[in-house]
């Protein structure tokens, strides 16, 4: 494997014409950890962006984070801000014996549409509970209440909690962290290359129960709807595949791994998100993956006038 042009990954189809096309780059990892194809520049150094939060967990958890269950989902999301993540975020808090008022990740609005809309109809403003970053930011806060380290200074790369999520992601991949940048939440950014992110999904999908690193996948897949939301379609994926995790990323960036250690990496260039999951799905079935919810997840509808006129398909070009 060597690090290559974009190749085509998937193409959009508008009444009969291909209208727009996304290149990028994939990977996938066969059960036994070699690469079983890959295309694009999968071994190129890139940001993960959110799919790094699942990782930033079990570094957490070997911190002495005091989470499970859907908490601990919580902890690795880029939520919706529905009613049930902003309980949970201000439940996480509360353990700490903080408020909202700690979190120091940038403000947004809830990225769901129909709580989008109701939250502004109630003349919610942009803050840093309802941004989709803030289970992240509140188990870090947490963290670092139970290791006696400052809260103010948490986002801080120096600061050992994020010396501790640098270096675990760096051992969970196998090679150091490539290079460290600053999230869109304001969090430092650990960028690894796409097969390094297979990598450190499979890590977790293989480690023992209880470990650190297989209580994040168990609390992914036992709640997927803390870690995305209720309509999302990681939630829909990861129920309906058994014994898959998955989570996403800004920048179009997409990872799965299976408990039999397959593992999937997907980075659209353009950043547009719209063709990250049909992707993955197709790498899915190469690997020898199978559900009735691919057949849902492998395209998406174009619409015109409201109505379908159009598909949004996967065109990858994939090596011999």
């Amino acid at each position: 494997m060597h690090a290559g042009d974009a190749v085509l990954m998937a193409e959009v189809v508008r009444s009969g014409l291909v209208e727009s096309r996304h290149r990028g780059s994939v990977v996938a990892l066969a059960a036994d950890g070699s690469v079983a194809f890959a295309a694009g520049r999968a071994d190129a150094p890139m940001y993960p962006r959110s799919s790094n939060k699942p990782v930033q967990a079990a570094a957490m958890l070997r911190l002495g984070l005091p989470l499970d269950g859907e908490l601990l989902a919580l902890a690795a999301a880029s939520h919706s801000g529905e009613p049930i993540h902003l309980d949970g975020v201000r439940r996480i808090l509360a353990l700490g014996g903080l408020d909202e008022s700690a979190l120091r990740n940038t403000p947004g609005f809830p990225i769901d549409h129909d709580t989008m809309v109701d939250y502004v109809r109630k003349n919610g403003e942009p803050s840093s509970l309802t941004a989709d970053c803030s289970g992240k930011h509140a188990a870090m806060l947490l963290t670092c209440v139970v290791n006696e380290w400052p809260t103010e200074s948490y986002l801080a790369p120096a600061h050992p909690l994020q010396v501790a999520i640098h270096d675990t992601v760096g051992a969970l991949a196998g090679t150091p962290v490539a290079h460290t940048g600053v999230d869109g939440c304001g969090a430092p950014l650990f960028a690894v290359a796409l097969v390094d992110l297979a990598r450190m999904f499979r890590s977790l999908a293989l480690a023992p129960q209880g470990t650190p690193e297989r209580r994040v996948a168990d609390a992914i897949q036992a709640h997927p709807e803390y870690t995305s939301g209720t309509t999302r379609d990681e939630v829909r994926l990861i129920r309906g595949v058994p014994g898959l995790f998955a989570k996403g990323g800004a920048e179009a960036v997409l990872a799965a791994a299976l408990d039999d250690g397959r593992a999937v990496a997907v980075k659209i260039d353009d950043g547009d998100a719209r063709a990250r999951m049909p992707v993955l799905v197709a790498a899915l079935r190469r690997l020898g993956v199978e559900a009735p919810v691919l057949d849902e997840l492998a395209t998406a509808p174009v619409l015109g006038g409201g109505h379908p006129v159009g598909t949004l398909r996967p065109a990858v070009d994939w090596p011999a």
